[in-house]
């Protein structure tokens, strides 16, 4: 393991992997790529999560959303995809799309320009106004794979889900370090959050355990413009 001795190089930032018998790319932005479909996929933006806690007298730095629709347009100005998916717990609660300011819905609006943009509903917002542009589902099929907020319970071949948030923590050269990953045991994927303020929760906490049994697991960490590949002993909680 190395994150930190040598620069990454542009072919590192994405890695191949293999979900269900269908070739997926793991992006170092958090994002995950269908490169047959020309996809885009990011997971749990919680857009507006700053102003959502501001309402509620929690005071956090009111810049998550305009950072996270700044490392989205350098992912979409990088890969130039033909369809975007926002898999679900795109605005932190309701009423976030309404609490946009006006730079970042033309932000938005922007990326949205020449591609399909499809909205998966999420825990945080199950209804999302028209006025966002693109289409809504509750889920999607694409290439063999289920696209989805929740991960479902049991077994799940080709599942592809957020909600989780995983993080996943190793120890190399004397040092701990805790960073968002992908996770997953080759029939199915979690995404990491995409989100600027989203936070994020170990893969070996007992919420995983039922999706993502330890033995099969696989963490892909974000690393400074690469991924890095843990199997499930290698990874510590905390």
């Amino acid at each position: 393991m190395n994150f930190v001795d040598s620069p990454p190089r542009a072919e590192d930032a994405i890695s191949p992997v293999t979900v269900a018998g269908t070739r997926l790319s793991l992006h170092a932005s958090g994002a995950l790529w269908i490169a047959a479909e020309r996809l885009l996929v990011v997971a749990d933006l919680h857009l507006e999560k700053g102003s959502s806690f501001a309402r509620t007298g929690q005071f956090l730095p009111p810049y998550d959303t305009a950072t996270t629709l700044a490392r989205l347009e350098g992912v979409v100005g990088a890969l130039d995809p033909a369809a975007v998916v926002a898999l679900g717990d795109s605005f932190h609660d309701r009423d976030g799309p309404a609490r946009l300011g006006d730079d970042d819905r033309r932000r938005l609006a922007r990326l949205m320009v020449g591609r399909d943009w499809i909205w998966v509903t999420g825990n945080h917002d199950p209804v999302l106004p028209p006025t966002l542009g693109g289409d809504v589902a509750s889920e999607l099929g694409v290439s063999g794979l289920t696209l989805r907020h929740e991960p479902s319970a049991g077994p799940a071949p080709g599942e592809v889900a957020g909600h989780l948030h995983p993080v996943a923590r190793v120890v190399g050269r004397g040092r701990s370090l805790r960073r968002r990953c992908f996770a997953g045991d080759g029939e199915r994927l979690v995404l990491p959050a995409f989100g600027a303020l989203a936070g994020g929760l170990n893969v070996l906490d007992a919420a995983f355990a039922p999706i993502l049994p330890r033995g099969r697991l696989r963490a892909h960490l974000i690393g400074e413009g690469r991924l890095y590949a843990f199997a499930g002993p290698a990874l510590l909680p905390g």
